[in-house]
Order: structure tokens, then C-alpha cells, then sequence
């Protein structure tokens, strides 16, 4: 059941795959550690907001939003490369302040570097991306070593304003739109529409799935963006539970690495920075399989090496290439190497 499309996928994939495995393999070779530089930390965060503010201006608009600058038959998509650069600069700013990471002002300051970018995304609009460097922010927030008093603090407060903006800041048919944004299933017929075409690939599966190729769901059109926004549910169509299953324990094994490297890391910078990185996974993963078992809003988040496109695969091969680089060329500790010959 292939067809033109498959194959057009097809090609260009095995050239971004490509391109990703290069940029790992060169990229695990460089001594990251000057990226613990504080002008090169800057000059990556002002370059980040060059681009996002160039697509504006440069940027196609494609399903409503200018997120992507077209280059002939591909295309680039800046918040993939601000997604590393926030966990780059969050990184950066708790390595300095871990004396002093307690006091409740660096919440909202290092919130306010991560609000740049989240801004300049949502203005796009791309909410997914912008959920998922929201996720970022509060994963290494969350691990940074800030009180865990003032983290509660702050989310209570966040909590009681969305209440009263809730009860006394909204219409009635403002609210509608968002319970049917949230929960996609309760309006199958319209805005739900691609989120019950794709819990019906889900469990169409069964336990061993249609085969390679010949998902109905997919194939026939009934998804819609089966190679992007709901390649799980494409996967597990023709995958069934058991493909499943085995994805999920690829992508355990990963992030357990990426865990493995944080807790090695030389220093604070490096830990946070891969503890970044595996929350950025995290969040893709649950977020788009969420969404596409009908559990989550559709956002239009990618899964990691298997949705289609190139920005986000170069910049995933891209960070486990630096993570490669940390943990190749860090100085060991006497107790790290004591650690490690233990294992």
C-alpha cells in the first residue's frame, strides 16, 4: 500500500537521518565545555531570538502559522533550535547561582529568559512548541535545587489566578472552546475529528498490529499528518501492542541513558543540562502519545526519530551529540572514577 507520498516521505527522511547521524558523530568529537562560557551562552540566546524573530518577516505560513523558513523542497523550523538553546542558558544560569539557588527570585528570572523564546513561539502560533519549552523550564527548575517551598508557592499562585480568570475573566462560549480543545473526544464531528480518527489507528492494532505498510487508518487517509503529528498512532496501527511495547522500552533506554550521563556529569552545568534534555524527551513522548490516544489536546508535537522532518531530528541527534562530548571529555572526580569501576 505504498504510494507517491510514501516514497517522497521516505527520501527525504533518509536525508535528514542522515544529516542527524553526521551531526552526532562530529558533534561527540568537539569539547562542549565552552558552552559553561558566558558569551557563548549570550550570543546563543540572542541568536535564538534573531531567528524567531526572522520568521516573522522570512517565515512561511503554513496551517496558519510562520514557524519555518522553506529552503526549496525542505524547511527549518527555529523553535526546534530554541528548544537546546533554553536548556543551554538554564543550565548555564543555575550552574552560577547554585550557592544561592534557594532564594525564590531565581524562579522568575530564569523564567523570564525561557519567557523570551516562549513569547516569541506562541506569537507564531506554535503552542506545542511553546508547551514543551514551558516543560523544559519547570524539569530543570524542578531539579535545580530551589526550595521546594517557593515551587509551590508559585504554582499556587499561578493556580488561583487561572481560577479567577477562569470564573470571572471568560465568556461562556470562550469556555466551551477551550473544555473541547482539552478534551477533543467530546466533539468528534468537528475539532475532535482527528483525534478519534486516531484512537481508532490505536486500537485497530491489536496485539500485532496490521503490518508494515498496510495501516488503513494511515494509507486510506482517515489520519490526517499520519507522518507527523500522529505517526504513534500510525506506528501502532501497523505495530500493534507488542511494536508498541518495544518502542517504549527503546525510548526508556535512552532517556535512562541521558539520566546515566546527568548523574556523571563533571558539573552542575553538565547535569543540568542533560537532565534539560531528557525532560525535552519526556515531554515530546507523553505529550504527542497523549494526544494521539485522544488523553491530551492535539498541539502538533513531534515524537522523537520518528515523526517526520528535519529540524527537530537534527537538533535531538545534535543534543545527544553534545551529551556524547560532556561525558566523553569531562574530568573525572576520584570518587567518579571510584563510581564507575563499580559498575
Amino acid at each position: 500500500m505504498y504510494n507517491e507520498d510514501n516514497l517522497y516521505f521516505f527520501n527525504h527522511q533518509i536525508i535528514w537521518i542522515t544529516l542527524g547521524v553526521l551531526v552526532f558523530l562530529i558533534t561527540s568529537q568537539i569539547d562542549f565545555r565552552f558552552l559553561r562560557m558566558r558569551s557563548t551562552v549570550i550570543s546563543l540566546f540572542l541568536f535564538a531570538v534573531f531567528l524567531l524573530l526572522a520568521v516573522f518577516i522570512f517565515g512561511d505560513v503554513t496551517k496558519g502559522a510562520q514557524s519555518r523558513f522553506s529552503l526549496g523542497a525542505f524547511a527549518v523550523q527555529p523553535s526546534e533550535f530554541a528548544k537546546l538553546v533554553v536548556i543551554i542558558v538554564l543550565a548555564k544560569y543555575f550552574n552560577r547561582r547554585h550557592m544561592h539557588i534557594a532564594q525564590l527570585r531565581h524562579i522568575f528570572i530564569s523564567g523570564l529568559y525561557a519567557g523570551v523564546l516562549f513569547l516569541l513561539i506562541m506569537l507564531q502560533p506554535d503552542l506545542g512548541s511553546a508547551v514543551m519549552l514551558f516543560s523544559v523550564w519547570a524539569g530543570i527548575v524542578f531539579v535545580s535545587g530551589i526550595s521546594k517551598k517557593h515551587i509551590i508557592m508559585v504554582l499556587t499562585i499561578l493556580f488561583t489566578a487561572s481560577f479567577i480568570f477562569w470564573n470571572f475573566g471568560l465568556q461562556e462560549y470562550q469556555k466551551a472552546r477551550i473544555k473541547t480543545f482539552l478534551n477533543p473526544l467530546s466533539d468528534i464531528y468537528g475539532s475532535g475529528y482527528n483525534a478519534y480518527q486516531s484512537v481508532i489507528a490505536v486500537g485497530s492494532g491489536g496485539l500485532f498490529g496490521k503490518g508494515i505498510g498496510y495501516g488503513t487508518q494511515s494509507k486510506l487517509k482517515f489520519l490526517p499528518e499520519y507522518q507527523t503529528d500522529f505517526i504513534f498512532a500510525s506506528f501502532a496501527e501497523e505495530w500493534g501492542f507488542l511494536g508498541v511495547i518495544l518502542l517504549f522500552v527503546l525510548f526508556g533506554l535512552l532517556i535512562g541513558r541521558i539520566l546515566y550521563i546527568a548523574t556523571y556529569g563533571e558539573s552542575n552545568f553538565e547535569k543540568l543540562f542533560a537532565v534539560g534534555v531528557a525532560t525535552l524527551f519526556m515531554a515530546h513522548i507523553t505529550v504527542h502519545v497523549g494526544m494521539n490516544m485522544g488523553l491530551l489536546p492535539v498541539t502538533g508535537i513531534t515524537l522523537p526519530f520518528l515523526s517526520y522532518g528535519g529540524s527537530h531530528l537534527l537538533v535531538e541527534f545534535l543534543a545527544l551529540g553534545i551529551l556524547s562530548s560532556m561525558y566523553r571529555f569531562k574530568r573525572l572526580t576520584p570518587s567518579a572514577v571510584s563510581a564507575r569501576e563499580h559498575i
